[in-house]
């Protein structure tokens, strides 16, 4: 990760951190964030291990401000609760959730300082629904979405924003092991018949970021599968 206090003088008004930075979704999102002369960081898990408090630690004593961080480092580990160990389950919910928390930690200390910031949770769709064999990726995500909220009514007196995106299911890494009989199951599930894409998902984000100042603590559901309003 290039130091974010090298060569100051020459930063941008505003400078993004974006955690996974080797998924799909974080490399679209630096290039869109970039496109918009903000200056992005978006480390690897051996720059960045956001299960390891001293490595977040060691990572926000390089940066002078920061104004936008997308906590998007996440696990799936698909089981049955039968066949999920106790271990699997705790390790889902470090990473989703518990590495979100730590990262926002320690992105708020300085936006407080600053009185300004935004941070973006990357939820998930199934925090909504609850699927069969994700009970541990889909109550991580559901935490995520009561954190931002309520780390939006905590903040929001310091001018911090804290919203959720669920940006729906998009062909990546992470599902790069599904078959084609089960992605034409999940595209069936989307009223326009795809899915959506990280360059549309990283578009929005920046739109949430630049253009949309007054809205904070809310859940944006990206793709077109429609869920109950309770």
């Amino acid at each position: 990760m290039t130091n974010p206090t090298a060569n100051t003088q020459l930063l941008p008004s505003r400078v993004a951190l974006i955690t996974g930075g080797e998924g799909g979704l974080a490399q679209a999102l630096r290039l869109e964030l970039t496109a918009a002369a903000i200056q992005v960081y978006a480390p690897s898990r051996r720059e960045l291990d956001v299960t390891c408090a001293a490595s977040i630690a060691a990572a926000f004593e390089n940066f002078p401000r920061l104004d936008l961080l997308v906590c998007n480092a996440g696990l799936i580990a698909d089981k049955t609760m039968a066949a999920m160990s106790e271990e699997e389950f705790a390790r889902v919910l470090d990473i989703n959730l518990t590495g979100a928390f730590r990262t926002a930690r320690a992105a708020l200390k300085l936006m407080s300082r600053q009185r300004s910031g935004h941070i973006v949770f990357i939820g998930s769709f199934s925090a909504l629904t609850g699927p069969i064999g994700q009970a541990a990726y889909a109550s991580a995500k559901a935490g995520l979405i009561s954190l931002a909220q309520s780390l939006a009514r905590e903040y929001g007196a310091r001018n911090i924003r804290v919203n959720c995106i669920l940006p729906g299911f998009m062909e990546t890494k992470m599902t790069a092991h599904l078959s084609d009989a089960n992605l034409a199951r999940y595209k069936q599930a989307h009223t326009l018949g795809r899915f959506n894409t990280v360059a549309e998902a990283a578009r929005f984000i920046r739109f949430l970021d630049l253009e949309m100042p007054h809205t904070s603590g809310q859940v944006f559901s990206i793709d077109s599968r429609p869920h109950p309003w309770t």
